[in-house]
């Protein structure tokens, strides 16, 4: 409640263009490094369902093909 007063009789260009970019310039790296460690994780996740994916497609159609009823 105390920053809503302190913002209060400031133009709107401070508001809403000037504390945004003092922000990005501070934290910049900071939020870049969080992004990518993030978008990384996702790339591997959806790396590892695909492999999963195609490893459980391989083996069935391998074990299906080959010997029905051996076991």
């Amino acid at each position: 409640m105390a920053v809503q007063g302190i913002v209060e009789g400031l133009p709107w260009w401070v508001k809403w263009i000037a504390v945004p970019v003092l922000v990005l310039v501070v934290f910049g790296s900071l939020i870049m490094s969080v992004l990518g460690w993030v978008i990384a994780l996702a790339f591997k996740a959806l790396l590892l369902v695909a492999l999963i994916g195609g490893l459980i497609f391989v083996v069935k159609k391998f074990t299906s093909s080959s010997s029905k009823g051996d076991w």
